[in-house]
């Protein structure tokens, strides 16, 4: 019998073959990226990132065990601590030239982040971890498929960026997040069409969240 997760990705296929063949990653996997484009997109996911831990801390706080609210906490801490930490390194570098006014939450940003707060808010506990997921899972296979192209390119300007999310923790959490959110689905049954739903917006926003980023996507009337 299959997993909430296998069930899942498979109803995603299109659009993480939309996700597989977007031109941020082939860029990035190639170290052809403009560098105004990776800092856009680091400077976005930076803010991501504070929206991110407040939706696995809230996570935390309704899971059901002990184990699970200390994995979900951890992934809080590390958003807001390591994964911070690597974006402020590389936004400093001279890669990407000097920095411009501090950065305002893109249209899709603010609603990528809107969606998984209030959806950790609200949803069941089963919901929320199917939301939160992708972040996870998307990022470990991504990861992994661009490591061998930029172990492959001499001087590849995006490594680092590259190899933190195909290192063996990054991958290991990814797996423990699959495995908490099908175990919810398991005691959980009734809600498992609300958590595919859950699940696929999630997976669309991380499409959406790179397709922004190549565009360098803004607001029509900045405030």
């Amino acid at each position: 019998m299959s997993t909430f997760s296998a069930r899942a990705w498979a109803a995603t296929a299109e659009v993480r073959r939309a996700i597989d063949e977007l031109p941020f990653l082939a860029e990035l996997g190639a170290g052809t990226l403009a560098p105004e484009a990776f800092r856009h997109y680091l400077e976005q996911d930076a803010l991501y990132l504070g929206g991110y831990a407040r939706a696995l801390a809230l996570l935390a706080a309704r899971a059901p065990d002990a184990e699970a609210a200390a994995f979900w906490a951890g992934g809080a801490q590390n958003c807001g601590v390591v994964e911070t930490q690597l974006h402020a390194d590389l936004l400093a570098s001279e890669l990407l030239g000097p920095a411009g006014p501090p950065p305002a939450a893109s249209p899709t940003c603010l609603g990528y982040v809107s969606y998984l707060v209030a959806t950790a808010a609200t949803a069941p506990y089963a919901v929320a971890a199917a939301a939160v997921l992708p972040c996870y899972w998307i990022y470990a296979h991504v990861g992994e498929r661009l490591a061998r192209e930029a172990r492959a390119a001499a001087g590849h300007p995006y490594r680092r960026w590259v190899a933190t999310y195909d290192a063996e923790p990054f991958q290991l959490a990814a797996a423990r997040a699959r495995a908490l959110t099908d175990a919810a689905a398991a005691t959980s049954p009734a809600d498992e069409p609300a958590m595919q739903a859950a699940f696929a917006v999630a997976t669309r926003y991380e499409l959406e969240f790179w397709r922004a980023a190549h565009a360098r996507e803004e607001w029509a009337v900045p405030v």
